[in-house]
């Protein structure tokens, strides 16, 4: 999708992100019609990642702000009793509304304390879903920082792929309406759709 007009600049039935291969295949095609894009914001599928630098090594990964909200919240629970766990969880819940550079140099010395705090025990090898749960938290924070903040370089960089999620909930609602068509005419009703419906 094209963030700046919220328009389909290329779609496929039946791509898995996670088959680097398809995706490849899927995106290739794109190179040689022209596309070279400044910036691209995913949700933080490392294979998907990896194959974007690899197409564009000049490419800027945004990381999808609401993503990383939204699982890290879900790690560090509704209510956490854990000190650690509802500080992170605090962290977390401001993620979206970082919106200048001063935000985000705050945001990221509270990390930082956060880490410095509390960061090698979580990183430990402790047991139960809680443990588990809250390191991935941290990983997941830790990984994304260096690809969270290029829109406030940038304003033309989006911060989310909800554009493109709304769009894909659009689709699935009306493809509910023809869930019994034959593979051959699954991808060509995916074609039309993408065609005929481009926001």
């Amino acid at each position: 999708m094209d963030g700046e007009h919220s328009t389909i600049i290329d779609g496929c039935y039946g791509i898995k992100e996670n088959n680097t291969g398809k995706v490849r295949g899927f995106l290739q095609p794109l190179i040689v019609r022209g596309l070279d894009p400044i910036s691209c914001t995913v949700d933080g599928n490392p294979q998907v990642i990896r194959l974007l630098r690899e197409l564009w090594p000049s490419i800027k990964i945004q990381r999808c702000l609401v993503h990383i909200q939204r699982q890290g919240l879900r790690w560090c629970r509704n209510k956490p009793k854990r000190t650690d766990a509802r500080k992170l969880a605090e962290l977390f819940a401001t993620v979206v509304t970082i919106d200048t550079k001063e935000r985000r140099d705050d945001f990221l010395n509270k990390v930082k304390q956060w880490e410095n705090r509390y960061g090698q025990a979580v990183a430990g090898p402790t047991g139960g879903w809680v443990a588990s749960d809250l390191r991935a938290a941290r990983s997941m924070l830790l990984k994304a920082l260096p690809d969270m903040f290029y829109y406030l370089d940038d304003p033309g960089i989006l911060t989310s792929t909800n554009a493109l999620e709304g769009y894909f909930s659009r689709l699935k609602a009306k493809y509910r309406n023809h869930r019994g068509l034959k593979e051959q005419k699954r991808f060509d009703y995916f074609k039309w759709y993408f065609q005929m419906s481009p926001k």
